[in-house]
């Protein structure tokens, strides 16, 4: 069977659908991954102070061997509960892991923080994050939106806004990548103060402006740039493959993809960062991938990731409030 047309999205990969909801008054949303069936994942945590549910169960010596979604949230600890209600919505689906009469969707997912960027965070008793993550899961489909939604509608950088992005590629045996990114870095994207992007090598077509690197190195480009010394960052992303791997083979894919942060964000894994990566595998593809191909697959997962995280800041559109950071477009656009 010939494969869909690619997207540029993570939705290239057969076998998953994506959806977001967001509140702009909260500014903060959530962003589902949802599997048509159960697939097989891992996930690799480089960041000094993550976020996570159930990320437990993916380690390769645990039981539950494969997952029903993923979920993106923002919100820091509140947002945990976004899982929930993506569950919610599978279980009403009759998806999820059968224990005798009863059914369980397995559905880890992680969180940033976005509590401080000039949103109403004054929803009462009852967070709404489980809202949604329910309406997140309800929305997934093949085509969904860049920059500012979902899980990135009210991320930032030290210097612009952040977002949500995505991008996919081939390998050369024909596994297809894909990669999905909420950008709420505490360091930046970009190289000192000009547009280009530090993932400029990796671009495609002209996905994140066609800029490449800057003709003359920008005297300030190394210096260290972050928000502060809070815990109030983190980037979170989840590549796919539809190869078939086994979950030690996905535990690798996520480590390797994780080098995708190092190329596209400065700095990257510190410690008031939460830098968590998810690597899934649908399994569509026929042939099981040699050791060769796996190595290719966690290259093109880390390139795919770079040019997601690039992608996220250029599509961002600021958020409507006083002080609020600029976008990438509307502080470079007529640079």
């Amino acid at each position: 069977m010939a494969k869909a047309a690619v997207k540029n999205l993570i939705t290239d990969v057969e076998g998953l659908w994506v959806g977001h909801a967001q509140d702009e008054k909260l500014a903060s949303g959530v962003t589902a991954v949802i599997f048509d069936e159960p697939a097989t994942a891992s996930v690799a945590t480089h960041g000094g102070a993550p976020g996570l549910r159930d990320t437990a169960a993916l380690e390769p010596e645990m039981t539950v061997d494969r997952i029903d979604a993923i979920v993106l949230s923002g919100g820091s600890a509140y947002g945990l509960d976004a899982m929930g209600g993506t569950q919610a919505f599978l279980r009403k689906q009759g998806r999820g892991f059968q224990v005798r009469d009863i059914r369980v969707p397995i559905v880890p997912g992680a969180i940033l923080f976005d509590l401080l960027n000039g949103g109403d965070k004054a929803w009462g008793e009852v967070p709404v994050y489980w809202q949604l993550g329910f309406e997140a899961a309800a929305s997934a489909g093949p085509q969904f939106k860049l920059g500012s939604a979902g899980a990135g509608y009210g991320a930032t950088t030290v210097n612009l806004k952040g977002g949500i992005g995505s991008a996919s590629t081939e390998t050369s045996a024909g596994y297809r990548i894909g990669a999905l990114v909420a950008v709420n870095a505490v360091g930046q994207a970009t190289i000192g103060d000009s547009p280009h992007f530090w993932a400029a090598p990796y671009e495609q077509n002209g996905e994140f402006g066609g800029l490449g690197w800057p003709a003359a190195w920008p005297p300030e480009a190394l210096a260290m740039r972050i928000k502060g010394d809070a815990l109030e960052n983190t980037t979170i992303a989840i590549v796919a493959t539809d190869a078939p791997l086994t979950k030690s083979e996905a535990k690798r894919m996520a480590i390797v993809a994780q080098d995708g942060l190092a190329l596209a964000l400065r700095p990257a894994h510190a410690a008031m960062d939460g830098d968590t990566v998810f690597a899934v595998a649908t399994g569509r593809a026929a042939t099981r991938p040699s050791l060769r191909d796996q190595t290719e697959i966690g290259l093109l997962a880390s390139n795919c990731l770079a040019r997601a995280i690039a992608r996220a800041i250029f599509e961002a559109e600021p958020l409507p409030f006083k002080e609020a950071l600029p976008s990438w477009r509307g502080k470079f656009s007529h640079s």
